[in-house]
């Protein structure tokens, strides 16, 4: 008897590297790997959008576009290249006006792809509509999904069979235009039972001849288990990638699926064991000088009391690595079980699962609820359309106070249209302001990168890999292959530090002694602001959390009542303002816009 072909399609180039570096893997790094992919006989590949639309451009200095059009020349005209998008939002920051979602379809369209796969977190139908008109009018396949996760133990309300069965149903109603269905567990927390069941349902309402794909992680450490399950109820297509990036917070192993369904009425695509072999090795070559951070490589057993995805978990972790506050991490999972269940169940995939992580990062530093973070009160709000169920009406209450917002039910599209900093035109000007090109592609990059889309344009972004031998800077640039060591390093000899200067010229080492590097009191001393000005009565202000000064709103003599804001930190790609704890005048402001800021540090004084 024939055995039943899945598609497989091999997400390590998009939802791995998202994964895994948190996007940032430099394209002539991971082309060779691309090459060998397609020698192993794969050809559908999920290959941009999602975060990696972003990552090129903030931390790369790369062109996604141009990203994109070199991996089409690689794997040739009959690959299905495919990318994520999140319906309003398409790869966007934030939720995108009519003009730019058609903006969007055109531009994807035009560089190489043929198939969005295309969500909303809180599986509200209205937010596919347009974007699928958009995706089918330019002429990609739709890929319409419906997200999932289980619930932290204890809640109840949505995401059951039944809550998937009325999604799906809402979508068949609507008249959207779709190609094919996926369910998508970007958190990997979904039971195996459950997932059975809803392919079941599933493939009941599509009949049999509708594409029909599971997508999950392997974070909490079912996701073997739920393709199976899901094989078994009729999917016809599931999503793997290769080491090194697979497993762990991304998807499973190609070869551990050839293994698994060894002997099955499953045949993964015509996949062949030794030309897998080949391709994973050659791709641990390709990436064997980037830092792999320990938790993306394991199951994290926490991961269903609070579903993480792992597209966020080692973007996050990785910030609070770079912020010094790792060691807080497991209370941030735990505190994600409430704000999931009072903030409406919306699934924890892009952009909520930020919204949560912003939510429980602010409960675990600042206290329960003393801050609500911007995208968590905008969607308890209403602004990005219908929570699953009902945010707690106390939660909502304290958003449009925090946020100074009413509560909306106003279509998400029309409060954007209505919003001129979303508009074509408003990017035309920024762009002509900073003297840039107004090319289709330049103005979508700007749009959907703000400040930082502007900065990639006039080469000011910063180049920030992670690799394991050098930590690359605007200052000290790396390219693959480049084993400079230029720099300043401390050495230790025989018990004592010696600052050392390494200079390269024309491949001649020259180590020059520098000054000796000063003690910690004395860099703390000599990094210290300016003592604040005497005054009977004054009060600090101090950090709660490490971060980044973004805005400076006062300066020292400016009055100011209790509760407003003196200046905005950016921490967790979250908005913190530092408010006046009671009215008075500022004294003294001890930082500047784009300072880091350590846990407890002073940031100003009032009188």
């Amino acid at each position: 008897m024939a055995r039943k072909y899945i598609d497989v399609m091999d997400t390590s180039f998009r939802d791995g590297f998202q994964s895994v570096f948190g996007g940032r893997v430099l394209m002539e790094d991971f082309y060779p790997a691309v090459e060998a992919a397609v020698e192993a006989g794969l050809y559908h590949f999920e290959f941009g959008g999602g975060a990696r639309f972003q990552a090129p451009l903030f931390y790369l200095r790369e062109n996604p576009f141009e990203m994109m059009d070199g991996f089409r020349e690689i794997v040739g005209d009959k690959a299905d290249l495919q990318v994520l998008a999140r319906g309003i939002n398409t790869v966007m920051l934030d939720t995108g006006s009519r003009e730019m979602i058609d903006l969007f379809a055109k531009l994807f369209a035009r560089h190489s792809v043929n198939t969005v796969r295309n969500f909303d977190a809180l599986n509200d139908v209205r937010n596919l509509e347009y974007s699928g008109e958009m995706i089918k009018k330019h002429g990609m396949n739709h890929e319409v999904v419906v997200t999932m996760m289980d619930l932290p133990p204890g809640c109840k309300g949505a995401h059951d069979v039944a809550f998937y069965e009325k999604t799906l149903r809402e979508i068949l109603e609507s008249g959207l235009p779709f190609d094919r269905v996926t369910f998508k567990d970007a958190s990997g927390t979904s039971s195996p039972h459950k997932v059975y069941e809803t392919i079941r349902m599933a493939r009941r309402l599509l009949g049999e001849n509708m594409r029909l794909r599971l997508h999950t992680h392997e974070t909490a450490g079912v996701s073997v288990a739920a393709y199976l399950a899901a094989l078994e109820a009729g999917v016809t297509g599931i999503d793997l990638a290769a080491a090194p990036v697979s497993g762990g917070t991304s998807q499973p192993d190609i070869l551990t699926l050839l293994h698994a369904t060894k002997g099955s009425e499953f045949n993964l695509g015509d996949l062949k064991l030794d030309k897998v072999l080949k391709y994973e090795e050659r791709f641990k070559e390709v990436m064997k000088d980037y830092f792999i951070p320990p938790e993306a490589t394991r199951v994290n057993p926490l991961i269903p009391f609070a579903p993480m995805p792992g597209g966020a978990l080692t973007a996050n972790t990785q910030m609070m690595r770079d912020e010094g506050n790792l060691d807080k991490f497991d209370q941030v999972i735990h505190a994600m079980t409430e704000v999931v269940e009072r903030g409406g169940y919306g699934t924890s995939v892009t952009p909520v699962s930020q919204f949560y992580w912003q939510q429980a990062y602010a409960n675990v530093m600042f206290g329960p609820w003393k801050q609500i973070a911007p995208g968590y009160g905008k969607m308890v709000l209403g602004y990005f359309g219908r929570t699953p169920v009902a945010p707690d009406p106390e939660i909502v209450e304290l958003a449009a106070a925090k946020l100074k917002l009413e509560p909306t039910t106003e279509n998400p599209l029309d409060i954007a249209d209505n919003d001129f900093k979303k508009s074509i035109a408003y990017w035309k000007a920024r762009l002509e302001e900073e003297g840039l090109e107004t090319t289709e592609e330049n103005i979508f990059i700007a749009c959907a990168g703000d400040k930082k889309g502007i900065a990639f344009l006039k080469g000011e972004s910063p180049l920030m890999v992670r690799k394991n031998e050098q930590q690359s800077s605007p200052e000290t640039p790396q390219k693959s292959g480049d084993k400079a060591m230029t720099g300043r390093y401390n050495v230790v000899v025989d018990g004592k530090t010696y600052s050392v200067e390494v200079q390269e010229a024309d491949g001649t080492v020259e180590v020059t002694p520098a000054a000796p590097a000063p003690s910690p009191a004395a860099k703390t001393a000599e990094n210290a602001p300016a003592p604040a000005p005497e005054s009977t009565g004054s009060v600090e202000i101090r950090s709660q959390t490490p971060g980044h000064v973004w805005k400076v709103l006062k300066a020292p003599g400016d009055a100011v009542a209790e509760g407003e804001t003196i200046l905005i930190l950016e921490a967790m790609k979250m908005e913190i303002e530092i408010a006046a704890p009671q009215a008075g005048a500022v004294a003294s402001v001890h930082v500047a816009v784009n300072d880091s800021v350590e846990d407890g540090q002073l940031l100003a004084t009032l009188v």
